[in-house]
């Protein structure tokens, strides 16, 4: 089943890699916020008869029209052609049309990896603060999901993941000395 929230998800995350192969600069907020909408839309689909899901669901599709304005005025700059190729995916995703597929995968990993991004996981004895995680992969510009207390997925370019790995390996020593 495929949600039109979830594709309107996936065509902003396709629009922010084109834009940042084309060289624009996204807003640093952005990607974290689009893992936190695809946590949101998982976990919806794993229950969508949950009322607190719902209206998680409702926020989450709120959040998408938001960085929806933020990546079409930024990609205004490519001319009225590219924009409306833009939102000629979303208008057909709104009404239902399924314009990308994710991953099909057995993993509970690679469903969630958005396209054209490189991912890392990791996995912990003990449970870490939220905030310092979130803290280095804002800073780092990562996607974060929480899979669980202990278990973190990360999204990002290349050398943004390496950089905000390096960053968190201060965990691993912290848990060894315990």
């Amino acid at each position: 089943m495929s949600l039109p929230s979830e594709q309107n998800w996936l065509i902003l995350q396709n629009l922010i890699t084109d834009l940042t192969k084309k060289g624009y600069e996204i807003p640093k907020g952005i990607n974290p916020e689009m893992g936190l909408i695809r946590s949101t839309i998982s976990s919806y689909k794993r229950d969508p008869s949950h009322p607190d899901l719902i209206n998680e669901l409702a926020k989450a599709e709120m959040s998408l029209n938001t960085i929806q304005g933020t990546l079409l005025t930024i990609a205004e700059e490519e001319g009225d052609e590219y924009v409306d190729y833009w939102l000629d995916l979303l208008k057909r995703a709104m009404k239902g049309e399924e314009i990308f597929e994710f991953a099909n995968s057995r993993s509970k990993f690679l469903p969630n990896t958005p396209p054209g991004l490189t991912t890392g996981r990791i996995n912990l004895k003990d449970a870490l603060a939220e905030e310092r995680v979130q803290e280095i992969a804002e800073w780092s510009g990562l996607i974060i999901e929480f899979e669980d207390d202990t278990t973190i997925q990360l999204h990002g370019d290349k050398p943004d993941l390496k950089s905000g790995l390096k960053e968190m390996g201060s965990f691993f020593l912290e848990q060894q000395g315990d």
